[in-house]
């Protein structure tokens, strides 16, 4: 072979192996790109579910070991829990029926923040049971049922509706319990066993000197006897139950005219939840940190 033709094969061979190395590193960036952005931020779709994380932020918030699970998360008192206990380093699993129109929460998840997102009707139970079971082991530190409604308003003796009265006492009273039912395995295995229950002062027999209310106001005395019932059975697992009353606070329920802001019920729901133990179970307290008569 003459050294013209050598020299040829030789230059050929490096340049094949030189552009064969840069295809590779450019291979390699393009999926490293991707790899860094798929980390940051993951949307996946299930059956019944959609779920939104900060990946990051979420695996951040694990090796703390601080989860509370919040339903009706989407708006008002909910919402506010919801980045305020993200906004502290918590893991933050937030609940609503519908993620796909929760605007003010899927917008959270833009954030530096540490929060999923999971479909939840809380009267649907096998949906309840499927999330309990896709959330497996994970320990929860709080389980807030804060979802509720009131029904219609301005409704008096003679006046109430029955089939309404069933859909209140569903969502408002045999929902907790049941959501307590479903993740009590979760919240055994956490550090701050920690069940919580947000109801209302109109649910107090003893506050009661107005009357009316008869749908809200005794959905609310009802949850308050399953408050009770559950500090009870809960009691030889180490597992704390309380009812809270956020305050009469300005939300779509509460109204325009109501006296305090959801930041300021917040602050103060977030203080009890963040120091409540087995002293405190089975107690009524109001979001100020006094104590509410049954």
């Amino acid at each position: 072979m003459d050294f013209e033709c050598l020299l040829t094969k030789k230059l050929t061979f490096r340049y094949q192996s030189s552009m064969a190395a840069m295809c590779c590193r450019l291979n390699w960036s393009m999926q490293h790109m991707r790899s860094i952005l798929l980390a940051t931020f993951v949307r996946v779709k299930t059956t019944g579910t959609v779920l939104l994380i900060n990946r990051k932020r979420t695996e951040d918030a694990l090796m703390t070991n601080r989860t509370i699970l919040i339903t009706g998360a989407n708006r008002g008192i909910g919402l506010e829990l919801t980045e305020q206990f993200a906004q502290d380093g918590w893991q933050v699993l937030a609940c609503c029926r519908n993620p796909a129109d929760a605007g003010q929460l899927r917008a959270l998840t833009e954030r530096d923040l540490a929060i999923e997102i999971h479909a939840l009707d809380v009267t649907n139970y096998e949906q309840m049971a499927t999330l309990a079971d896709r959330l497996g082991n994970r320990p929860i530190d709080i389980l807030l049922n804060n979802a509720g409604i009131y029904g219609s308003k301005g409704v008096g003796f003679g006046e109430v509706d029955a089939e309404e009265w069933r859909k209140v006492l569903e969502v408002n009273t045999i929902a907790p319990l049941m959501l307590v039912q479903t993740f009590i395995e979760q919240v055994a295995a956490s550090q701050q066993k920690l069940v919580a229950v947000i109801s209302s002062k109109v649910g107090s027999i003893a506050d009661n000197s107005s009357g009316g209310s008869y749908v809200y106001r005794s959905s609310k005395t009802a949850v308050n006897q399953v408050v009770k019932s559950l500090s009870i059975d809960l009691a030889d697992r180490d597992i704390t139950v309380i009812s809270l009353h956020p305050g009469w606070v300005k939300t779509d329920m509460g109204g325009s005219n109501a006296e305090i802001s959801t930041d300021a019920s917040v602050s103060g729901l977030k203080s009890i939840l963040l120091s409540a133990g087995l002293a405190q179970s089975g107690q009524f307290i109001e979001f100020n940190g006094s104590s509410i008569p049954w």
